[in-house]
């Protein structure tokens, strides 16, 4: 029998996928669409799209090497610290728990101010993520990054930096795993940890669609952007849709083409 994670191995991007498997479902297809390719070069730019058809098993990506190439997660990796955090207890609840402004003034004015878990994945506040990683601690965000399965599972480089410019890497093939895990309620967590982060993740409307997604930039930090990441599901109606996108971040507008370009790639392939 062929499992949904295991089909998930049939696209010829995943050279490395974590081998746990799950429910078993009917085998599943892929296609590397080419012409996906396109709404890069247009912007200027390259990058990679990989999307998962859920109800139809069916993976497209854009190409075969990049949708396989491991990255470091930058921000998306909020995802998996605010399902760790709400299971270890760090955050009781998303909307009323706050983190404090340290006082310190940084370039994105959003990070300057108090947060809830759910005010501060949308702001994408890294300090407040960091705030948590600490409180978290090193013994117990390996446990739950290898029960996860997330990536090379690597959180050298420090505990506040693993995911930012640390050893942690992730490609995208391996991202649409675990945020569909994540979307079916199906990672090794309690229910209520997925369904809160399922809650607070930002929603984008398009048309009669909507897209739950997290961004990633790679160097926000520091002001110097190099990486975008955009990862998430799109629901329209009662058929969802799975995808992971990465951009080389060339000039200061590729990063708002992050969501118009996932929005074009989801069309084509009639996810959205």
């Amino acid at each position: 029998m062929i499992n949904r994670r295991h089909a998930l191995g049939l696209l010829a991007a995943a050279s490395i996928l974590p081998s746990r498997g799950f429910a078993n479902v009917a085998p599943q297809r892929s296609e590397i669409r080419e012409d996906l390719a396109r709404h890069f070069t247009d912007e200027g730019t390259v990058g990679t799209f990989v999307g998962y058809k859920t109800d139809d098993y069916l993976v497209i990506a854009s190409d075969n090497d990049r949708s396989g190439e491991a990255k470091l997660p930058a921000s998306t990796f909020k995802i998996p610290n605010s399902v760790i955090a709400l299971e270890t207890g760090v955050v009781g609840d998303p909307d009323k728990d706050v983190f404090q402004w340290d006082g310190v003034t940084r370039s994105i004015e959003a990070w300057n101010r108090d947060h809830t878990l759910r005010s501060a994945i949308a702001a994408s506040a890294v300090p407040v993520y960091q705030e948590i990683a600490r409180r978290i601690g090193t013994e117990r965000m390996q446990k739950y990054v290898d029960l996860f399965e997330y990536g090379n599972r690597d959180i050298g480089g420090g505990i506040d930096q693993f995911w930012l410019t640390g050893n942690l890497r992730i490609d995208p093939i391996q991202q649409v795993d675990f945020v569909d895990r994540l979307r079916r309620g199906a990672l090794p967590v309690s229910k209520r940890s997925q369904e809160m982060v399922r809650d607070i993740l930002p929603v984008t409307k398009s048309g009669d669609s909507i897209i739950r997604a997290k961004t990633g930039l790679l160097g926000a930090e520091l002001g110097k952007p190099s990486l975008g990441w955009l990862v998430g599901w799109a629901e329209k109606g009662d058929e969802q849709t799975v995808f992971a996108l990465n951009l080389d971040v060339r000039e200061p507008r590729h990063i708002a083409d992050r969501m118009k370009l996932a929005q074009q790639c989801l069309a084509d392939i009639g996810a959205i």
